[in-house]
């Protein structure tokens, strides 16, 4: 009987470690129709039927990296590939680096509130920027604090002052 559960219990341990194992080519790959790629944080849309270039999106993105994409693309087309900001992007400080034609860099600024809400363009560019090949779209922001962070670090303060007070406490007492 007792070896009958042994070889239950092993046999049990080993089908569910063996069905756990996730190979390494899986992991931080999202497969999508062959778009998502398996190597990180490059990312090919191409056309096989148009020009395509290679630019990169750094910042308060889904999927930040480097993208081949055809170059008809425009910014809020290149938004839509990256998967869209996060919660903790700033919207309308987005920059476009460019090398021009002296090899000095050059920075957009791009409100895409603008692009997304506003009948015309308000800022010193009155057209949307094409993207041009090498170009680097910086997408800013910071982390926000939700009640639910805020509230645990308060807790954490409270629970400091709670110990110091018992400690105090309790030395006096001696």
């Amino acid at each position: 009987m007792k070896k009958i559960l042994f070889f239950t219990f092993f046999s049990f341990l080993f089908t569910i470690t063996s069905f756990a194992q996730i190979r390494d080519y899986e992991l931080g790959a999202q497969i999508t129709e062959g778009r998502r790629s398996l190597y990180g944080g490059f990312y090919d849309y191409s056309d096989p039927e148009s020009f395509n270039i290679n630019v990169s999106v750094w910042g308060f993105v889904k999927y930040p990296g480097r993208y081949v994409i055809p170059d008809y693309t425009s910014v809020v087309d290149l938004m839509s590939y990256v998967g869209g900001p996060t919660d903790d992007s700033n919207l309308d400080e987005l920059r476009i680096y460019r090398l021009d034609d002296n090899n000095r860099e050059q920075m957009i600024p791009i409100d895409f509130n603008d692009l997304m809400w506003e009948d015309e363009l308000e800022g010193k560019y009155k057209k949307v920027p094409t993207l041009n090949p090498s170009d680097i779209l910086v997408v800013p922001g910071e982390p926000r604090m939700y009640f639910m962070d805020w509230f645990s670090i308060g807790l954490s303060v409270f629970s400091a002052l709670i110990s110091l007070t018992i400690l105090i406490l309790t030395i006096r007492d001696l």
